[in-house]
């Protein structure tokens, strides 16, 4: 049957960045589709994202790290996999955002936000990989951003960040594909979130980026859960290096 090529059951997924917003809407998902979840982030503030995995009957585990630090990473995904074994799905979903205009933004908060959205997410990719292609099977889902094609307003680190991780996806998905291993991304466009709070709220952006969705809304972060899961899937067994969109119809205007 068709759908039993969505579901997840018996499969770990380390989603980073699930404590809120997206990425807690995406493990949700997974949990949802039988996933088991693990979750990373700075603060163990998983009291949330752990009663709506819990909720969706599966198993939650966390791990305190700041995925920032070179030094924090370092042995991370065994230490994780000492507890649960093994990684099936890695979801790159972690960030930060500073926002200066390009001759003032601060080196130190270019090479942050660099270290976070990019470094990070190959270092995981590598640490996950041994596991993976002993096993000959892993889904790795990078998540960009409708940044992955534009530049924006003051954001020249985010948008760097987000191009260069649609060119890893698609370079491990060259080195991997054949081996067994899934590797591919998600471009979210604008979604209500409370880190888009003041976005939404400023008086000259928010009605700007509202009137350019061909939709007429923003998205709600429910609506990434579909495109993870499958992504994560086997019914997404022939996907390899591709970014998909989920923007309200952002990037076709």
């Amino acid at each position: 049957m068709i759908l039993d090529l969505f579901r997840l059951d018996g499969r770990i997924a380390l989603v980073t960045g699930a404590t809120r917003g997206l990425g807690q809407a995406m493990a949700v998902g997974l949990a949802e589709a039988g996933a088991d979840i693990v979750t990373v982030s700075r603060r163990n503030d998983c009291d949330e994202i752990r009663s709506l995995v819990e909720a969706a009957g599966r198993r939650f585990w966390s791990f305190t790290a700041d995925l920032g630090s070179a030094a924090d990473r370092v042995g991370l995904i065994d230490r994780i996999t000492g507890t649960t074994g093994r990684i099936d799905i890695l979801v790159n979903n972690a960030g930060i955002t500073h926002r200066h205009r390009p001759e003032v933004y601060p080196l130190s908060d270019w090479n942050a936000l660099l270290e976070v959205h990019l470094t990070a997410a190959f270092d995981l990719c590598q640490q996950v990989a041994p596991g993976m292609l002993q096993r000959g099977r892993g889904k790795i889902v990078n998540i960009g951003s409708v940044m992955t094609y534009q530049g924006g307003f003051n954001i020249p680190a985010y948008a760097a960040a987000k191009h260069a991780l649609a060119g890893l996806t698609k370079s491990l998905a060259n080195a991997w594909s054949s081996q067994g291993i899934n590797v591919n991304g998600i471009c979210p466009g604008y979604f209500e979130t409370t880190l888009s709070d003041a976005l939404q709220d400023d008086p000259v952006r928010g009605p700007q980026i509202l009137d350019r969705i061909p939709c007429g809304r923003w998205g709600q972060p429910e609506e990434l859960a579909g495109t993870v899961v499958f992504l994560a899937s086997d019914a997404a067994n022939y996907l390899h290096g591709s970014m998909v969109d989920v923007d309200g119809g952002w990037l076709a205007r």
